[in-house]
């Protein structure tokens, strides 16, 4: 269950299940950073979410400008470069079992990057600011 409430300080409250193996991977966080278990996800989520201030606005209705820059964009390169580490670490069989959910996070982000540029590129050719992309 989630509940959204809108805050005068620009963010937003909210409330979620987490698995209970998340939460005791928070719970430690926490605990050894000496802040407080809601400190430790929101920034997660922060961190793993940021770098992609255009999602909120349809490409469609955006300027050249930023279709452009979105149909250009890459994936943060500290999120990039972690990705990277991830996916190799996969790939070895030396993943830990708690680096999972970042690892799936981080594939949702770059998925969702992907389409997010897709859509920019599309509507770039379609307004001829670029020609298409050859296969």
């Amino acid at each position: 269950m989630t509940e959204l409430t809108e805050s005068k300080t620009m963010s937003t409250q909210i409330v979620l299940d987490l698995p209970d193996s998340a939460f005791r991977s928070a719970s430690l966080l926490a605990r050894g950073s000496q802040r407080s278990v809601q400190g430790v996800v929101a920034e997660a989520a922060t961190q793993a979410l940021s770098g992609w201030d255009f999602w909120g606005q349809p490409v469609a209705r955006m300027s050249d400008q930023e279709v452009l820059a979105v149909s250009e964009s890459q994936m943060n390169p500290d999120q990039s470069q972690r990705f990277s580490l991830l996916l190799d670490k996969q790939q070895s069989g030396t993943l830990a079992g708690e680096e999972n959910p970042e690892l799936w996070t981080l594939t949702r982000i770059y998925q969702l990057g992907q389409l997010r540029k897709a859509e920019a590129l599309a509507e770039a050719v379609k307004r001829g600011l670029r020609p298409p992309v050859e296969p």
